[in-house]
């Protein structure tokens, strides 16, 4: 796949392809006109980032034919800081619903939460047990639409409970979009759908296992936000959590919808 410049080699199947930067390019925030004109071009500092969520390496590991890490790291937090990520991922969900005929805006959501061990470079203050799957590190939840695009992204200690750490997803999702029905596994239920009725006028619908289920049964609805937390976990970055910043993982996982 041709990363787009002249002379340059076909490299990494995570480089954009030319539609993709088509989309990209013009989400990206100005050049400072006041400075000195950047080295790198723009496209291969996305190339660079998106190289590290898809490969699981580093960012001081990154190949030589792409920009030195410290400036596609130091690009990455700048864009981060700037809501850049954001911005990509509304867009281009916005196009993807436009294109399976629905609204832009999602009125109906889906949410679910996945514990992923810590590396050791996750510190004690941002890290925990989660007893019950087994896993010290991290716990994301994340809210997608009904086709299971995603909307929002919360990464906290896996030692918090599913009623208590989806209310910042929830929250996200409240503040952000017209999302007001929300499906639910039954580890969501009790005191956290009162919450979320009587503070985000928003429906906490639990979506349970028939009674008489035997075996492994595909869950309606639930299905949808399972199959995104797979996509993520695709990208070698996000099987295992690796930021020291929470910041930074949560900026990975709409990268990682891009490269998965």
């Amino acid at each position: 796949m041709s990363s787009g410049w002249p002379d340059a080699p076909d490299r990494y199947p995570s480089d954009l392809t030319d539609a993709q930067w088509e989309l990209i390019e013009p989400l990206l925030p100005e050049p400072n006109t006041g400075g000195r004109p950047e080295k790198h071009p723009r496209r291969e500092i996305v190339n660079a980032i998106l190289y590290v969520v898809r490969s699981g390496c580093p960012w001081r590991y990154l190949p030589t034919d792409l920009p030195p890490w410290q400036t596609v790291y130091w690009y990455f937090q700048q864009w981060e800081q700037a809501g850049v990520t954001e911005a990509l991922l509304t867009e281009l969900r916005i196009k993807a619903r436009r294109q399976a005929d629905r609204a832009d805006e999602p009125s109906a959501g889906i949410i679910d939460s996945q514990s992923v061990k810590g590396a050791d470079t996750v510190g004690r203050d941002s890290r925990g047990y989660d007893a019950g799957k087994k896993v010290n590190g991290r716990k994301r939840f994340i809210i997608t639409d009904t086709t299971g695009l995603l909307v929002t992204v919360a990464v906290m200690a896996a030692s918090w409970q599913d009623r208590d750490g989806a209310k910042t997803a929830l929250l996200s999702a409240y503040l952000t979009t017209p999302i007001r029905h929300v499906f639910a596994d039954q580890g969501f239920a009790g005191r956290l759908v009162d919450w979320a009725r009587d503070t985000l006028h928003t429906t906490l619908e639990i979506v349970r296992k028939p009674a008489d289920q035997r075996g492994f049964s595909v869950i309606s609805r639930r299905w949808v936000v399972e199959r995104t937390l797979a996509w993520l976990t695709a990208c070698r970055r996000l099987a295992r959590d690796y930021e020291r910043d929470p910041a930074v993982s949560d900026g990975d996982h709409p990268l990682g919808c891009y490269t998965g």
